[in-house]
């Protein structure tokens, strides 16, 4: 695949270290030449000297050709841009790294839809749900994040005496919101049905909004999960952002600590249920005045990767059983399990993986297994003329072994009935079995419209 990265800075470098791994045709554009000498000495790439949003600079790099184009220099507007013209003038899909917050609201404009970009994307975001994932899923299944981290995909077991168990799907009654998408167990893995039944042992993938699925979780299990207090140090956009994610949950009480004291009274008017400490998490004394040691969870995510260290080990130390950390330098990885760290989450890393998620031809956006690899989840944009754009969903000729579980239109995401219709420009999220998401890609992808061969005078008037 032929690729443009706009930025040879650290997040452009190590984007392209991955992709170039994978034997991907890149090249860099940067206006640093000792920046791209750099890249050069140690990859295989192009690079070209020049500014990302100049349209002669982006045609030297054969943007016009290229399948995929990442803007990741510092700048949002650059990005946003450059990423733009890119895509007009060819570039199959354009993506963009964001920074100031403000982008990402779609409540007053849609940025990627008005510039025409596949998406937006914040590394703070990547890291805080990457974060919120590990916290949530410790002890129970796997947990998928899609269409911009708005609807997520969990797994439960079926426990013995559930009220699900021996009854139908069509009988659970669930909530609109919320799909059942697969029901696996040694015997069988299948995509549910409405009159699938659940056995003690199931394996059941649940899709929903997210925090609308552990609405209906007692369906499968006795007893919720016990509340957990999770301490945060750190009130940057990625300990904000966590803080966020973590409180749509009533099983989560946050605590986070921030130095500043302007940044506290801007976390306190934003966030809805965390309490804010103004403290410094990097002080024993006052980790200790925050009770971290009586936390479930504490997360070091301060904007220097030695302070995450230090904080971290002070809270391992007074007794916290789990630590997880934000580091962003790869050397220090080996170090942190030695210290008691459970997980370092890196913010280049959690991007390679979402950005090597959507490296797929055609409508896919991007592409995840699930269920132990028996079913996959994808992301895919509705083509023009598409098969699936033609009817309502209960009049599509759809075989078993496929379930569309979230349609994408704007600013809206729900879960469709069989009445919705699909349209060019939505994004549909769909669950599919491996050996058929060949069949499912085509019934998506773009199609021109034959010409009916009539003359205007001679149409049925009623078609």
């Amino acid at each position: 695949m032929n690729i443009v990265i706009l930025g040879a800075g650290t997040v452009g470098a190590s984007i392209a270290r991955v992709l170039c791994a994978r034997h991907h045709n890149v090249f860099i554009i940067d206006q640093s030449r000792s920046a791209l000498a750099e890249v050069e000495d140690r990859l295989d790439v192009h690079t070209i000297h020049g500014n990302a949003c100049d349209p002669a600079v982006l045609f030297h790099a054969r943007a016009s050709t290229a399948e995929l184009c990442l803007a990741l220099t510092n700048s949002d507007e650059v990005n946003i841009v450059g990423a733009s013209i890119a895509r007009q003038m060819g570039t199959g899909r354009s993506m963009s790294r964001i920074q100031h917050p403000s982008y990402l609201d779609t409540s007053t404009i849609n940025i990627a839809e008005h510039f025409g970009l596949a998406s937006l994307f914040s590394l703070e975001k990547l890291t805080a749900l990457a974060l919120a994932r590990t916290i949530r899923t410790h002890g129970l299944f796997a947990l998928e994040n899609l269409a911009q981290g708005e609807v997520e995909v969990q797994e439960v077991a079926v426990v013995e005496d559930a009220k699900a168990v021996g009854r139908q799907l069509v009988d659970l009654n669930l909530p609109s919101e919320i799909r059942v998408g697969m029901i696996a167990n040694s015997e069988r893995s299948i995509i549910a049905g409405p009159t699938d039944l659940f056995s003690v042992g199931d394996h059941v993938t649940l899709i929903g909004h997210v925090g609308e699925i552990d609405s209906i979780r007692q369906l499968f299990e006795h007893k919720p999960p016990p509340r957990q207090h999770v301490v945060v140090a750190g009130g940057g956009e990625t300990g904000f952002l966590l803080a966020q994610i973590l409180e749509q949950r009533d099983r989560f009480h946050v605590t986070v600590i921030e130095h500043d004291e302007e940044r506290c009274e801007f976390l306190a008017n934003r966030l809805n249920s965390s309490t804010v400490l103004n403290a410094d998490g990097t002080r024993r004394s006052q980790l200790e005045e925050a009770r971290v040691g009586n936390a479930d969870v504490f997360v070091a995510a301060t904007g220097h990767d030695e302070d995450n260290i230090v904080c971290g080990v002070e809270a391992n130390e007074m007794g916290c059983p789990r630590i997880l950390s934000v580091v962003r330098r790869p050397d220090y990885s080996d170090v942190l399990t030695k210290v008691g760290i459970e997980k370092s989450v890196s913010p280049r890393e959690v991007l390679a993986e979402e950005i090597l998620s959507m490296l797929q031809s055609g409508p896919v956006i991007s592409r995840r297994k699930i269920s132990g690899g028996d079913a996959e989840i994808l992301e895919l944009a509705v083509g023009a003329g598409s098969v699936m754009t033609r009817a309502p969903l209960n009049d599509v000729p759809l075989k078993p072994g496929l379930s569309i579980a979230a349609i994408v239109r704007a600013k809206s995401i729900w879960m469709p009935g069989p009445d919705d219709q699909l349209k060019a420009g939505d994004s549909a999220i769909v669950l599919v079995e491996p050996d058929r998401a060949d069949e499912v890609l085509n019934l998506f992808a773009e199609q021109k419209q034959e010409p009916s061969g009539q003359d205007e005078d001679q149409r049925d008037p009623a078609g």
